[in-house]
């Protein structure tokens, strides 16, 4: 019986401690989500969005993305849902690996994301001159926007939204 008693005050404790843990944890991630919680998180129709071309890294679209007039909100350090056309083969996939900064857009405030159409080395691809872009999980509310000049796409990739356009630069592997 000794043995049963001594089990279960070390069970106690070791639950003790886990709930400090988990508490200490859950203060922490609080402070660190509370800067965007003041702010709604962006919505497709919170924003406008243009698009430019740009040379570097072989070429890509510039996607820049600001509030409307009146609207405060975040947008999630994550890439853009985007496609080219309604075949899977033409949505972005990811250039970067890991999550970025959430950008808190008012007044002129942007952010950037950087789409290159064709991240293959081949001679082959599907050409567009349109591209769908929504805020990833707002995919019901997409816009479509004209292209600069047709796209030849293959493989397409997009990075996550940045504060700066510096940083929106899609390298492909």
């Amino acid at each position: 019986m000794r043995s049963l008693f001594a089990t279960r005050s070390a069970r106690l404790a070791l639950a003790a401690v886990a709930a400090l843990a988990i508490g200490g944890t859950a203060t922490v991630t609080a402070t660190a989500d509370s800067a965007r919680s003041t702010t709604k998180a962006c919505a497709t129709g919170d924003l406008k969005f243009t698009v430019k071309t740009k040379t570097q890294a072989g070429g890509y679209y510039l996607i820049t993305a600001k509030a409307k007039s009146g609207v405060t909100c975040h947008l999630k350090g994550v890439f853009p849902s985007a496609s080219f056309g309604s075949s899977p083969d033409t949505a972005v996939s990811p250039a970067e690996q890991s999550v970025s900064d959430d950008v808190v857009l008012s007044g002129s405030t942007a952010a950037y994301a950087g789409i290159n159409p064709k991240s293959t080395v081949d001679n082959g691809g599907i050409e567009f001159d349109q591209l769908h872009l929504s805020v990833a999980g707002d995919e019901l509310n997409s816009v479509t926007l004209r292209l600069p000049e047709t796209a030849t796409v293959d493989q397409p990739i997009a990075t996550n939204w940045h504060a700066k356009a510096a940083d929106a630069v899609p390298f492909s592997s």
